[in-house]
């Protein structure tokens, strides 16, 4: 039996506090997840859909974007991974009943956790201007109110469509369609606030804004860096990858403030030897200070220019261009400055340089922990930089690998989801509908809530996620989506974005990636694209959760006939019907897509091609690699201050939280805590178990606060500090951004300390 949601939301204000662990996974993986997926789904219905995840007549997990191997487990999953899917798969219902004994200013007051644990919507939901409570809606009176709205915009420009990563292809290329027959480009999505960065520096300098690499790369490699990452909570599958290559004779540096339990040990629950030992993974862990890995990785370009043979030069002479601009930058580079920025010791960074020429195959990963830095841009282009000294792109076992989150984030900015698109992009689509797109750029997040604070825009449509609990400086954002006129959400469950409205509001429910989808032309499957460019299909296998929801392919469909009319001859019918013509125009208009159908139905599905990967050409503005020589940047923080950045918990993803322990860290009951140094702690009067309030500071002189929470004295590193997400989010200012990504700063936050104010 599943177990009932619970009542009232917990009592968080006394977390207990245990050592870190040093290993991850093992059997308390698999205890936890079989304790969440009962609680959720049942035993029957939990063997019913875990055997199904991520295999080839199965759905993709919609808990992160890691690829697959060509062979696969019977259990291809992950313990987060299992928790998403169960929290889909949840025998729990939100029906109508329960928004009525629910008024908004009631799930307004609810926690996170609380709100997700309720189950999956069952209804179209509609909040009327100065009503309380949502009421049930029709499905035609939902899109008649969406056209209402959108018709009456003084301009298309007023309209608001976010995506969320877990959106598949399909229903992404059809949102991005709508949005330019309506007539904008406003199309901000998730990436905007995570992978921006990589996606930035990489089309500068490579050509392409994806990673570079295969599995099978990862397992030959010599040496793999990951910077900035978190795999064994963010991307737990990855360290089978990892334990592969390191059984190959690979060497791990890992760069992080704070050691993570799955990047010491993993003990894989997949075979006896992991379950009773393990692996132990990072051979150099190099304990960088916030913001300092730029700084680090000039001084090792540097060093490599310094070492005689060291330097690729046939690659660098042939693929190429700005290497001497560059060169007489890195040879400025100064050892005290950058042990200053980065907190460590010499011997280490000369270490981690013996690592690197020893090795004749080198991947770099990384994740937020380099791309939420206003020098988040310019610290990647220096990773590449490395990469390009060695002629480590496009050969195998090298590469540049951002492991990106969502399940198909990157595929649905692949599918045109993009608030500047190319205008080649632009040229393909009008060709094949016969309507001229909008030419000017639309808003990223942090300009869209910008104009919906400023009036500038009044509706607000998300295909997925939770943007108010995702965004940054979350009393700005709140306050700006309730200058919305309307406010629509495609969900699957309640978040926190359903709490705040604009002055009118729409939940409309949709089908999971667990959910079978049938459509009159008979059972559907959707397509997702991974974190290393390969597209396969997903097939849900289970009954929908309720008789009422619509797929997100048909809800845009529906949406854009009841907005455009008899004006658009874009087939949306058609459309909705059957998803093979979806693809078909997909394989037309999209470069790598021909074919689509066809290539798709192998179980293996097909890699997107990969000019710097397939052939070693730069599709770049000089039309080689590019060098690039920025001004060497880090924080600097003032006295009494730390540095603070924002994460994950074990039992949470994004935005969504599972639990409220965070295993790996020794935390359990509770998510209000920060992780201080006990000596910088110390220093500033606050024992271990002490309750304080943070409060950021920016130059705007706004006092951001976050209030009650546990000191918690953690080996981080010092004039550091790190404290969950969406929980001080409060505390990122909405104009603290990355150069040239605008990217959220959301890891580099400077901060004070002071004691709670008594309640």
């Amino acid at each position: 039996m599943a177990a009932k949601p619970p009542a009232g939301d917990p009592i968080q204000d006394a977390p207990e506090v245990t050592a870190p662990q040093h290993a991850a996974a093992g059997l308390p993986a698999i205890g936890h997840t079989l304790r969440i997926a009962q609680q959720q789904m049942g035993v029957r219905r939990t063997a019913q859909t875990l055997l199904k995840v991520n295999q080839k007549d199965g759905f993709d997990c919609p808990g992160c974007a890691w690829p697959e191997g060509e062979k696969r487990h019977t259990a291809e999953f992950c313990e987060n991974g299992a928790k998403a899917v169960a929290e889909e798969a949840t025998l729990r219902r939100v029906t109508p009943d329960f928004f009525a004994a629910h008024p908004v200013t009631d799930l307004a007051t609810r926690s996170g956790y609380w709100l997700g644990q309720q189950g999956r919507i069952t209804h179209p939901m509609y909040l009327a201007a100065g009503a309380e409570t949502y009421e049930a809606v029709t499905w035609e009176r939902a899109f008649e109110i969406i056209a209402e709205e959108l018709k009456t915009l003084d301009s298309p420009d007023e309209a608001l469509f976010y995506t969320s990563g877990r959106t598949s292809n399909e229903a992404a290329f059809l949102l991005q369609l709508f949005a330019r027959e309506f007539g904008t480009n406003n199309l901000p999505d998730c990436s905007n606030m995570c992978h921006e960065s990589s996606g930035s520096a990489l089309t500068e300098t490579i050509g392409i804004g994806k990673g570079s690499v295969s599995l099978d790369d990862l397992h030959q490699a010599d040496l793999i860096i990951i910077a900035g990452q978190n795999p064994g909570t963010n991307h737990p599958r990855m360290l089978s990858a990892l334990e592969k290559a390191k059984a190959a004779g690979a060497k791990i540096i890992s760069i992080n403030p704070l050691p993570e339990a799955g990047l010491e040990r993993f003990k894989n629950p997949q075979t006896p030897q992991g379950m009773l030992k393990g692996v132990a993974l990072t051979d150099l862990f190099l304990q960088i200070r916030i913001g300092g890995d730029q700084a680090l990785f000039r001084l090792l370009n540097k060093l490599v220019l310094e070492t005689d043979g060291a330097v690729d030069e046939a690659f660098v002479r042939e693929h190429t261009h700005g290497f001497e601009e560059f060169a007489e930058a890195a040879r400025a580079a100064d050892w005290e400055e950058t042990l200053t920025a980065t907190g460590l010791e010499r011997a280490e960074i000369e270490r981690a340089l013996a690592m690197i020429l020893a090795s004749k195959r080198t991947i770099a990963c990384w994740a937020m922990g380099l791309t939420q830095h206003k020098h988040a841009v310019a610290t990647i282009r220096e990773v590449v930089n490395l990469l390009l000294l060695r002629g480590d792109i496009g050969r195998p076992g090298a590469g540049v690998c951002p492991v990106r989150g969502h399940s198909n984030v990157q595929g649905d900015r692949t599918m045109g989801i993009f608030e500047r698109p190319a205008p080649a992009f632009l040229d393909a689509l009008e060709k094949e509908f016969g309507f001229a797109p909008p030419r000017h750029h639309g808003y990223d997040v942090v300009r869209s809530i910008e104009a919906l604070r400023d009036g500038k825009a009044k509706v607000f449509f998300a295909m997925g996620g939770n943007f108010v609990g995702a965004a940054p400086d979350t009393e700005v954002t709140e306050a700006a989506m309730r200058r919305a006129a309307l406010t629509v959400h495609v969900s699957t469950k309640l978040n926190r974005s359903h709490a705040v409205t604009g002055h009118r509001a729409l939940i409309l429910p949709t089908l999971g990636r667990t959910d079978k989808d049938v459509q009159q032309s008979g059972k559907q499957f959707v397509t997702v694209e991974d974190s290393m460019g390969l597209v396969h299909a997903s097939r849900g296998n289970l009954p929908p959760a309720s008789p009422h929801l619509l797929s997100e392919p048909a809800i845009v469909a529906r949406m854009a006939r009841a907005v455009l009319g008899a004006d658009s001859t874009t087939p949306w019918e058609e459309f909705e019907r059957d998803y093979a013509t979806i693809r078909d125009r997909i394989a037309r208009v999209i470069p790598g897509f021909q074919d689509f159908n066809a290539r798709v139905a192998h179980p293996d599905g097909f890699a997107l091609p990969h000019a710097p990967r397939d052939e070693r050409r730069f599709p770049t503005a000089t039309g080689k690699a590019n060098f690039t020589a920025a001004e060497v940047e880090y924080p600097h923080v003032p006295e009494g201050r730390l540095l603070l950045q924002t994460l994950r918990s074990h039992d949470q993803y994004n935005t969504t939280i599972y639990g409220l322990d965070d295993r790996y860290r020794g935390i359990k009951g509770g998510r209000r805590v920060v992780l201080v140094h006990a000596e910088d702690a110390r220093e500033r009067g606050f024992t271990d178990g002490s309750y304080v309030d943070l409060i950021s500071e920016w130059t705007d002189g706004v006092e951001r606060r976050a209030e009650g929470f546990r000191v918690v004295h953690y080996p981080t590193a010092r004039g550091c500090a790190a404290a969950y997400y969406p929980e001080t989010n409060v505390l990122v200012p909405l104009d603290a951004t990355a150069d040239t990504s605008n990217t959220p700063m959301s890891k580099s936050v400077v901060v004070r300390l002071e004691p709670s104010r008594p309640a």
